[in-house]
């Protein structure tokens, strides 16, 4: 299983957001590069970072910060936020990061991430961010009635390098995972599984790990107030 330490990305700058709500945020760092750094020092290979800005204004971004981490550390970097258009795409992969994470687009141009499933094979994870069962867009501010069994039937047979599974409802709440729906979504399908949202302690991530049925865990505000430690956790 793989650990993903999560760096959300705001003014370049790290934070976090309560439940995907923009008015509820906290910086835990003001170098994400220096974070990133920390991440690596304690042995970790993997790292998910969110460009929240691009999120939801394509006019801006955090792609000086991503770059910086590429060029200085030899983390394996998937990154999502606003990754709308093939541009969009491969700009950011440009930067030498290892997988792209799309999610609006993802749901609302099923062409683009077909065209791009091809050209970058492997290259692009998808992000489902549910609520109530049905998955919400555009930095979780737009609510559709698209169910996520529908769309991951959609999707299932695209060289897709994984799903990343976020339960709006759980994020950033430290309450656990929602583990049962994780793992059913991970029966659904052969993609490969990323729980994200509502990590709480090293519990839940063994849980996950012996689930034996989720790839991989994004961890952010557990570590950021330090509910987690960085030594255990890379142990596990």
């Amino acid at each position: 299983m793989i650990v993903y330490p999560a760096i959300d990305l705001r003014d370049n700058k790290c934070v976090r957001l309560y439940k995907g709500d923009f008015s509820k945020q906290e910086i835990f760092n003001t170098s994400p590069l220096n974070q990133a750094q920390k991440f690596e020092q304690h042995g970790f290979a993997n790292l998910h970072i969110v460009d929240l800005d691009r999120a939801v204004d394509s006019s801006k971004s955090n792609l000086v910060s991503i770059k910086l981490i590429a060029e200085q550390t030899n983390l394996k970097i998937q990154v999502g936020g606003g990754m709308r258009t093939l541009k969009d795409i491969e700009e950011v992969l440009d930067l030498g990061v290892e997988n792209i994470v799309m999610g609006t687009a993802a749901v609302t141009n099923i062409k683009l991430l077909e065209e791009v499933c091809i050209k970058f094979p492997n290259k692009i994870s998808v992000g489902i961010d549910v609520r109530n069962g049905f998955l919400a867009l555009r930095g979780w501010q737009e609510q559709t009635k698209l169910s996520v069994d529908d769309f991951v039937t959609t999707i299932k047979n695209l060289k897709i390098k994984s799903i990343i599974f976020t339960d709006i409802d759980k994020d950033g709440t430290k309450e656990g995972i929602n583990l049962k729906e994780t793992i059913r979504l991970a029966n659904l399908s052969s993609i490969p599984v990323i729980a994200s949202g509502g990590v709480a302690n090293l519990n839940d991530v063994v849980q996950i790990k012996e689930s034996r049925k989720i790839k991989g865990v994004i961890i952010g505000k557990a570590i950021y107030d330090k509910s987690i430690n960085l030594e255990e956790l890379a142990k596990i």
